[in-house]
């Protein structure tokens, strides 16, 4: 069997896997949930079920990868991954592993237990894995690298890797244009995209540009799907520093009892915050034009745009900031 036939039918067995019940598979995620407490049963099983389905499926991942040019002249690439939700890193290790360059993994230590196990689970199907792939602290001697942080970090990733072919990502965040008429339905869509995984995603919904006039409190019902959120230690936290500092500054917010809703220009909002600002609607597609442009928007939710409620299901060619992580790999 050719090597790329064989490595699309181990994740697809992969996939499988994750989808199952199988205790030890049960146990990890279990692990992971105890060293992260952000990675709580629901937000584990989403990105679980978004990357066995998206991702890890025979014939998109056939369909995908026609587009490349593979096998390649193998080359050792350093990956750094980041570990705000689960299996976030994943994307990257998929592209790695299926274009045969060798590996170097850092990974997050906020999700190191998921990637290790999925690792050591390939491996005793594929004992050439572990030729392929390995788990370290340093990433020296690599000839390409590809690095997941903030804009702080970035800086230090350039100082490092800049001089060597690379990706350097830094903070992204999402946002959503509502025109005024809007369903119901659509607006509990648009409640998953500000709220999967606490909002810690760069696919998360941080700005939502409304029409001049709307009334945002519209949102009150259909985010009230998320109100337990408030029970999470750490979001709950979150959410009374923010309305004490809001209320000590004098700012005008809102809530829906599970989030603060402040008008703020900034596309970045706090954990448990959620900006908006207004719109003259007949500047909406100039708007579009202005986040495409933008180097900090990841992904933009509207009717005419990334659909209401899927802003968290990424496909495999939804690539992180845009940039083609498989033709990268190819082109070393």
């Amino acid at each position: 069997m050719p090597a790329l036939e064989k490595k699309i039918d181990l994740l697809n067995r992969l996939g499988s896997y994750m989808l199952s019940e199988d205790a030890v598979w049960a146990e990890v995620q279990d692990t992971a949930m105890r060293k992260n407490p952000w990675f709580t049963p629901d937000s584990i099983h989403i990105a679980v079920q978004n990357i066995a389905k998206q991702y890890l499926q025979k014939e998109k991942l056939q369909k995908w990868l026609a587009a490349y040019e593979i096998p390649i002249q193998p080359k050792k690439v350093g990956i750094v991954m980041a570990g705000n939700i689960p299996l976030v890193g994943f994307h990257d290790f998929l592209c790695g592993y299926i274009s045969g360059h060798t590996l170097l993994l850092k990974l997050s230590s906020k999700d190191e237990i998921l990637i290790a196990h999925i690792i050591k689970k390939l491996a005793e199907w594929d004992p050439e894995v572990l030729g392929q792939i390995k788990i370290a602290e340093k990433l020296n001697g690599c000839d390409a690298y590809i690095a997941t942080g903030s804009n702080n970090t970035s800086r230090y990733f350039e100082e490092y890797f800049g001089k060597y072919p690379h990706i350097i990502r830094k903070n992204r965040t999402s946002v959503a244009i509502l025109e005024g008429n809007e369903t119901e339905e659509e607006l509990e869509k648009l409640a998953d995209d500000v709220f999967l995984y606490y909002g810690l995603g760069c696919r998360n919904v941080s700005q939502l540009y409304i029409p001049q006039g709307y009334d945002i409190t519209k949102l009150f019902k259909p985010f009230a799907k998320y109100e337990d959120l408030i029970n999470h230690n750490k979001y709950k936290n979150n959410y009374d520093y923010y309305l004490a500092i809001y209320l000590l500054n004098k700012v005008n917010c809102l809530t829906s009892g599970a989030v603060l809703l402040v008008e703020n220009p900034s596309p970045f909002s706090a954990v448990s915050v959620l900006h908006y600002q207004f719109y003259e609607t007949k500047e909406k597609d100039a708007l579009i034009d202005k986040l495409k442009a933008s180097n900090e928007i990841q992904c933009i939710v509207a009717k005419d745009q990334t659909p209401f409620g899927i802003s968290q299901c990424p496909a495999l060619k939804d690539y992180a900031d845009g940039v083609d992580t498989m033709q990268f790999l190819c082109n070393l």
